[in-house]
C-alpha cells in the first residue's frame, strides 16, 4: 500500500513541477509582451525603440537557456496567432515586416544569454558579457533581414543599428543587473 501511495505522490509532485515550469514560461512570455508595450516609433526608421530586447535578455539570463528559449518561442507563437504581444502589430505578416529578423531571433537570443550565463560565475560581469553575445546574434539577424527587405546593407545598418546602440547598452546593463540580483537573492542555478 505504501508503494502505491509513494507512486501517486511522486506523480502528483511531477505534475506540480510541470505546472510550475509552464507557469514560469507563460509569465515570462507575458513579461516580454509587457516590455513591448513600452515603444517609441522613430520617424527615420521602420524599427521602433522598445523595451522588448531588455525583456528578452532578462528572461534568458534569469530563467536560463531552456526556459528562456521556451518563453520566447511561446511569445512568437502568441504574436503569430494574432495576440497583441508585439510592439506595433500582430500576426504572421508582422513577423515578415521590418522587425521580423529581430523578433524571430528572440528564442535563440534568450538561449544564448542563458546558456553563457548558466556556465559562468553568475556575477554581473558575466551577465553583461552573456547579454552582449546575445545582442550580437540579435542584431546580426535583424540587420540581415532588413538588408533583404531594403536591398542595401548600408540602409539596414542605418535603419536598424545606429539609432539603437546607446539604448541597447542601457538595456544590456539593466538586464545584467536584474539577472545578477535575481541569482544572488534566489541562490538558484536556473
Amino acid at each position: 500500500m505504501s508503494r502505491v501511495a509513494t507512486q501517486v505522490l511522486g506523480q502528483q509532485s511531477r505534475s506540480l513541477e510541470i505546472a510550475k515550469q509552464a507557469a514560469i514560461v507563460i509569465t515570462a512570455s507575458l513579461f516580454v509582451a509587457l516590455c513591448a508595450r513600452v515603444s517609441v516609433p522613430l520617424p527615420f526608421t521602420p524599427v521602433p525603440l522598445t523595451l522588448q530586447n531588455f525583456g528578452v535578455l532578462a528572461v534568458g539570463l534569469a530563467l536560463g537557456s531552456r526556459r528562456g528559449f521556451a518563453a520566447l518561442a511561446l511569445y512568437l507563437i502568441e504574436g503569430a496567432c494574432g495576440m497583441p504581444v508585439f510592439s506595433m502589430g500582430a500576426g504572421i505578416a508582422y513577423l515578415l515586416g521590418p522587425t521580423g529578423g529581430f523578433l524571430l531571433a528572440y528564442p535563440l537570443v534568450a538561449f544564448i544569454a542563458g546558456y553563457i550565463y548558466e556556465h559562468s560565475s553568475r556575477r554581473f560581469g558575466w551577465a553583461a558579457l552573456s547579454a552582449v553575445a546575445a545582442e550580437v546574434v540579435l542584431f546580426a539577424s535583424g540587420l540581415s533581414w532588413l538588408a533583404v527587405l531594403t536591398h542595401s546593407i548600408s540602409l539596414a545598418i542605418r535603419f536598424g543599428l545606429y539609432w539603437f546602440v546607446f539604448a541597447e547598452v542601457i538595456k544590456v546593463l539593466m538586464a545584467a543587473a536584474v539577472a545578477a540580483r535575481w541569482h544572488r537573492q534566489s541562490g538558484s542555478q536556473a
